[in-house]
């Protein structure tokens, strides 16, 4: 039902509920057949029609406009912004239950842009809570259903975060199909910082379904892109993407360079929540590339982590941080340490998507095995298997299959380490 037909249906009910006949209404400013083509939604009043019948029934404009009293409309932007917060702090179950609450709620049924918003938003917090299957179902419903009403900066959004779903779900043909559909035509759209991002998921999907040719080709047209479009967060971008096929294709090096030149371009320019979570991204890329330089990172790695406890950054940079903490402490041989760490992320790592939980009680593992503690590591490796269990068949799963056998060997559980690299190999088709 179209907007019009709506506010025409609220006219007629209000005027019902007041006694009035169209004629009553209508006298002396409108005639009674303009009031019934309004009612019937075949006229669009005007802004000033429609605050006119708002006095004569004595009722607020919002609601016959939106369906909404002004209360209730005041109560619908305060919960989304609620739920706004909650996902940008992390509190990623929170927000979902929020979001859920407000769709859940019949005011929204006349207010479209906060519909989507809300829709939007539920699909990113489920998303966040590592519900794959059903934040890809919401965002398919949003394409389909909201598209004609979509701005196309938030068609961008939803195709970008789409890509990310069905990426780490492991189908990455149709994260190439979704980002290719927006960027892949005959005629391409004027980049924007959007679509650098959307190019970036894209980017990643490339690299990890082994397609490094055309990564590395990609990389360098985003790269041009980038400097079109002129912005440092567009350049940023950029950079950390060709950081992560470089790494993906082993020039570690070359990856290590280009995230320093993001990290240095993002700190003069960026919020500094953002900038303390690059700073954690560059951790990783460096313990891979330099671990002789484990020292370096695991100092910078406390200061940021003081930085996100006294920030409202989400839960997940403060989890990763811990997570490369323990890494940079097992590399400096100092497993105790490195166990302290391991701890507070498995405090955090509940609401994580399936793969941080994999990351973390694999890491986990390793520290216990170094302590040798092998009933407590052989616990974190039943947790691996049993999130791998229902992890999709890709380079990834493969990589944590792989951990998991050698830290089982480590343990002596000799067959489960046969089954681990049997399973390895299965992944990559072997």
């Amino acid at each position: 039902m179209i907007g019009q037909d709506l506010v025409g249906q609220r006219i007629k009910a209000v005027r019902r509920q007041r006694g009035f006949s169209q004629a009553q209404l209508a006298h002396p400013e409108l005639s009674d057949s303009y009031v019934s083509l309004i009612e019937s939604g075949k006229r669009t009043p005007t802004p000033a029609v429609l605050e006119l019948l708002a006095q004569k029934l004595d009722c607020s404009l919002t609601y016959l406009v939106n369906g909404v009293t002004a209360e209730q409309m005041d109560e619908i932007e305060l919960g989304l912004s609620y739920a706004q917060l909650a996902l940008e702090n992390g509190e990623v179950a929170e927000a979902r239950t929020r979001y859920a609450e407000l769709l859940g709620d019949s005011g929204l049924a006349g207010l479209p842009q906060l519909r989507q918003d809300a829709e939007y938003g539920l699909a990113l917090a489920t998303h966040a809570c590592g519900d794959l299957d059903g934040a890809i179902t919401l965002l398919n419903e949003l394409r389909q259903h909201a598209s004609a009403a979509m701005a196309p900066e938030r068609h961008v959004s939803v195709a970008v975060i789409l890509t990310r779903c069905y990426r780490e779900r492991g189908d990455l043909t149709q994260a190439v199909q979704v980002a290719e559909g927006i960027l892949g035509g005959a005629v391409r759209p004027i980049w924007s910082e959007g679509l650098i991002e959307l190019g970036t998921a894209l980017l990643a999907a490339y690299a990890e379904r082994g397609d490094l040719l055309r990564a590395y080709q990609f990389g360098a047209e985003l790269h041009a892109a980038a400097e079109l479009v002129g912005t440092p967060r567009a350049t940023v971008l950029a950079l950390w993407a060709e950081a992560i096929v470089a790494a993906e294709t082993g020039r570690l090096d070359d990856a290590l360079a280009l995230a320093e030149r993001a990290l240095a371009i993002y700190s003069e320019n960026g919020e500094p929540r953002g900038v303390a979570g690059l700073r954690v991204d560059y951790a990783q890329i460096r313990l891979m590339a330099r671990p002789f330089e484990a020292a370096a990172c695991r100092d910078m790695l406390t200061r940021v982590e003081t930085e996100l406890q006294e920030s409202s950054i989400g839960a997940t940079f403060k989890m990763k941080c811990a997570y490369h903490l323990t890494r940079a402490e097992l590399l400096l041989g100092r497993p105790e340490r490195a166990r302290e760490h391991i701890q507070s992320v498995l405090n955090m790592v509940g609401e994580m998507p399936k793969d941080l939980q994999t990351e973390a009680h694999l890491l986990a593992s390793e520290a216990m095995a170094r302590l040798g503690r092998s009933e407590e590591a052989s616990g974190e490796l039943t947790s691996v298997a049993e999130l791998l269990e229902r992890a999709p068949s890709n380079r990834q799963t493969a990589h944590a299959w792989l951990t998991a056998a050698r830290v089982l060997e480590r343990i002596d559980e000799p067959a489960r380490s046969v089954d681990a690299y049997q399973r390895a190999l299965a992944c990559v088709g072997l």
